[in-house]
């Protein structure tokens, strides 16, 4: 982009010709009306001549081509022809008048000119102003911001341009460099732009510091503090040009006000991740403190009764308190489990063990654990045959079919069979655990799915006469989660007569050619 000072000097250096070429016009055309009109007339063909003359050339070349064409006028075409002299008065106000029109009309005209060039050259460095601005939005690292401010200034000056960077390459060393520089300067320029960062002001010509520089030496401002330098170079020349300080300025501000930005952006990012781990860990241990009591008091309760009063207690009565403990244990150990996968699934940089795993296996997984823990209660599953294999973490998959089928065995009432049924929709899987139990209030329906939420009463209620035993609130949480990390959803559809399916639907990836080598011949652990 050029400067005003430059941009108005370009018509009139480069078109000078026409100028020429006018003048030449005019006086061809005062040659030929000569002794057809009066010189009053001809006197306004000079004064047109003056005018479009002016538009091409410089106001100091305009003003002494139309004095010399005055002085030519009164020789050619003033009575006595041939000399400077001036036979009567009006001829002498005609030839003043002429030269003040003329001057007038170049003064304006340049004038005009002047400001043509600074709304031109304005225009050009809001335009630049806006590109740089979208060329910060679109990056986000400080190096690549770098590199679209030194773009924009060697645009304006022509010359190169480095930046200094604070906190670059400590790498814990006391005796290192604390700052980074983009680009390459000498030591000395080094050290002005360690000043200019320290202390926040511009040196150079124009600044009024250390005017006797070579260059500008920029602070890169934001509203918090300086957040850079820059050293600008350019040709003597381009010290005096209008303005243009002043918009080199505004430019490395613009980065300065970038690099504030991302950096704030990054604080409150760390600080909102921080904010998460502690808010996830304080409820983490708000819910173990809370959830783990009553089974560990259960436990413990059965425990001192079996240590103190073994001997006095009947066979059945000692089975019985041992069942207790392993019941209670068992779900103290499904809680811990559920608790520190959800903390897991939670973290940052999470990286899944997937691989290419068969729908029938982790549902037989499913079944044979829950017919372990408790053999009594029915659960039937039903595979649609051919199914595709998932890429998945078989791990989390059967977590996920283990706690869906937990929560229905509690709330789905005592005798109800529970149903595991998977078949193929459109490009998925969908694998649904379906129970006849009471239902879920349709106010409840997405709220059971939060962190740490247990539902109403009606959930917490089995058709039995006794409340089923309620948990930490993890479980349903904990499956969303495991399925979306999959890039899947988990649903709650109620059931036409009674009860609820919960469903979850995974993804199918297109399978590779040498998957058969890759899927293993056993069940998941």
């Amino acid at each position: 982009m050029q400067s005003s000072r430059e941009t108005g000097r370009a018509a009139p250096q480069c078109l000078w010709w026409r100028a020429v070429a006018v003048w030449v016009l005019g006086w061809a055309a005062m040659l030929g009306l000569d002794e057809r009109i009066d010189l009053a007339n001809m006197a306004l063909v000079l004064v047109l001549s003056a005018a479009v003359a002016a538009i091409w050339s410089t106001h100091w070349a305009a003003l002494a081509a139309s004095a010399a064409s005055v002085l030519a006028f009164n020789v050619a075409f003033v009575p006595p022809r041939g000399a400077l002299t001036v036979d009567l008065r009006q001829h002498v106000l005609l030839l003043v008048t002429m030269l003040a029109v003329s001057w007038i009309v170049t003064l304006l005209v340049a004038r005009l000119r002047w400001h043509a060039a600074q709304a031109t050259a304005h225009a050009l460095r809001a335009d630049q102003m806006q590109r740089l601005g979208e060329a910060l939005r679109a990056v986000e690292e400080p190096v690549a911001q770098v590199s679209a401010l030194q773009r924009a200034l060697s645009d304006l000056v022509g010359a190169s341009t480095s930046v200094l960077l604070p906190g670059g390459r400590g790498d814990g060393d006391p005796g290192a460099d604390p700052t980074r520089l983009v680009g390459e300067a000498s030591p000395d320029e080094v050290a002005g732009l360690r000043l200019c960062l320290r202390d926040g002001r511009a040196m150079g010509p124009g600044s009024g510091r250390h005017e006797e520089q070579p260059a500008w030496y920029l602070p890169l401002r934001g509203l918090q503090g300086t957040h850079g330098a820059a050293i600008v170079r350019h040709g003597t020349h381009q010290r005096t040009l209008d303005g243009l300080l002043d918009h080199t300025q505004a430019l490395c501000d613009q980065l300065g006000a970038a690099l504030e930005r991302g950096a704030a952006l990054r604080a409150a990012a760390a600080a909102h991740e921080q904010a998460q781990a502690h808010a996830l860990r304080n409820t983490l241990l708000s819910a173990i403190s809370h959830d783990h009591r009553t089974p560990l008091a259960t436990i413990l309760g059965a425990s001192s009764a079996l240590h103190d009063q073994g001997e006095r207690l009947s066979a059945a009565q000692r089975r019985q308190l041992a069942g207790t403990i392993v019941d209670e244990a068992t779900q103290l150990s499904r809680l811990t489990d559920n608790t520190l996968q959800l903390a897991r699934l939670g973290a940052v940089g999470l990286a899944l063990q997937r691989d290419w795993e068969s729908v029938e296996e982790m549902v037989g997984t499913v079944l044979r654990r829950v017919r372990q823990r408790n053999a009594s209660r029915r659960v039937r599953a039903r595979v649609e045959p051919g199914l595709p294999l998932l890429r998945c973490d078989a791990v989390l998959m059967v977590q996920l079919l283990d706690n869906l089928v937990d929560n229905a065995l509690k709330h789905g009432g005592a005798d109800a069979p529970i149903e595991v049924m998977a078949r193929r929709l459109g490009t998925g899987v969908v694998i649904a655990v379906r129970d006849r139990g009471p239902g879920v209030p349709p106010a409840q329906r997405e709220l059971i799915f939060d962190t740490f939420q247990r539902g109403e009463r009606v959930m917490g209620q089995a058709c039995g006469d006794h409340p089923a035993r309620t948990g930490a609130g993890v479980g349903l949480a904990l499956c969303r989660a495991i399925a979306q990390v999959h890039g899947g959803e988990l649903r709650l559809r109620p059931r036409g007569h009674g009860g609820s399916s919960f469903e979850v639907e995974l993804p199918v990836e297109a399978l590779p050619e040498d998957a058969s080598r890759e899927v293993g011949d056993g069940a998941p652990s």
